[in-house]
């Protein structure tokens, strides 16, 4: 189940990869230029190379980190560790993506935002979701949170790690 898990992981993280970039896989495959690493590709090892460098890292009461992973432009695909839950959040104008590759955690997502507030265009902060579904969180799961929903993660184990990518919502 765990190797099915982690090759789904890598399936998904090669569309989400491919997509996020808006080149084709194989235009990238025949352009000839493969002398410049690509900015939309980390393979496995260095995907864990980045994960165990940001666990050693972070400070013992540190709840949340996040580190770009790979770039296209203004799009990133950034590895997110959260050891401590953080607030429920709104992105007004972004969905955001994710795929779990370790740890296990709760998401709560939809309902109404209490007491929030504007961070910044990108964030509104809040106290608790009311009246959202709640789903258990494990490797190779997908997440999809449409821009404007309500969303919470929770951590149940050590950690929760997860491959994120904000797009751009529907217009």
């Amino acid at each position: 189940m765990r190797t099915m898990a982690k090759a789904f992981t890598i399936c998904a993280t090669s569309w989400l990869l491919a997509v996020s970039s808006g080149v084709a896989v194989a235009s990238a495959q025949t352009s000839g230029a493969q002398d410049a690493a690509p900015s939309g590709f980390a393979s496995g090892a260095e995907v864990q190379a980045q994960l165990r460098e940001m666990l050693a890292a972070m400070k013992p009461d540190q709840g949340f980190m996040w580190r770009p992973l790979v770039r296209d432009g203004a799009s990133v695909a950034a590895i997110e560790i959260w050891k401590k839950p953080g607030r429920p959040a709104v992105h007004p104008a972004e969905a955001e993506y994710a795929i779990v590759l370790e740890g296990s955690g709760t998401l709560v997502s939809g309902g109404t935002m209490a007491d929030a507030k504007v961070k910044n265009a990108n964030l509104v902060e809040g106290s608790q979701i009311e009246g959202g579904a709640t789903r258990t969180l494990g490797p190779g799961d997908v997440i999809l949170v449409p821009a404007g929903v309500p969303h919470w993660f929770g951590i149940t184990g050590e950690r929760l790690v997860l491959l994120g990518l904000k797009l751009p919502g529907a217009k």
